[in-house]
């Protein structure tokens, strides 16, 4: 009887801080989706990158904190002007040639071609830029919201603020 009266009054406080704690609701089971490259809802990307690309967001919402996955299209010569991202950035190269350089002023002689299958980080704070060489797929997925700023502001396409 002893013995029992010492496990109880063990367990007595890890019982009142297990009741101190809230119960969070149980979430939502997820459920599995998959979407074919034909099923893909392409748009135009973002007024924050220049003209010319389309975007397809596959999972999560970009524009939000949490996971996100989404594709970029470029058609060849498509140029993005020196920039960082506040959060990293993983980009998966689909199909094309994606030439990628580091640096605050856009130099091609810095650009390196990515081919199909590459995959990269970019930390937080790299000041990169990119061009598609030829037309070109990329995904890009990490943890939002995304977003880009660029070194130089007047490289920011005006149609952003529309």
């Amino acid at each position: 009887m002893r013995y029992a009266l010492l496990l109880v009054a063990a367990f007595l406080p890890i019982g009142a801080l297990a009741a101190q704690k809230p119960q969070s609701p149980s979430p939502e089971p997820r459920q599995a989706h998959v979407l074919t490259p034909e099923h893909l809802n392409w748009g135009p990307a973002p007024g924050i990158l220049p003209a010319g690309a389309r975007l397809a967001v596959l999972d999560g919402d970009p524009s939000k904190a949490g996971p996100y996955t989404m594709r970029l299209e470029m058609p060849a010569g498509y140029r993005i002007p020196p920039h960082f991202h506040q959060l990293d950035e993983h980009v998966t190269v689909i199909s094309g040639a994606f030439q990628v350089g580091m640096g605050d002023t856009f130099d091609e002689g810095k650009l390196t071609t990515l081919p199909p299958g590459t995959f990269g980080v970019i930390p937080p704070g790299m000041r990169h830029f990119a061009r598609a060489d030829k037309a070109t797929v990329v995904q890009l997925h990490g943890m939002g919201p995304w977003g880009l700023t660029y070194v130089n502001p007047a490289d920011q396409p005006s149609r952003a603020s529309k």
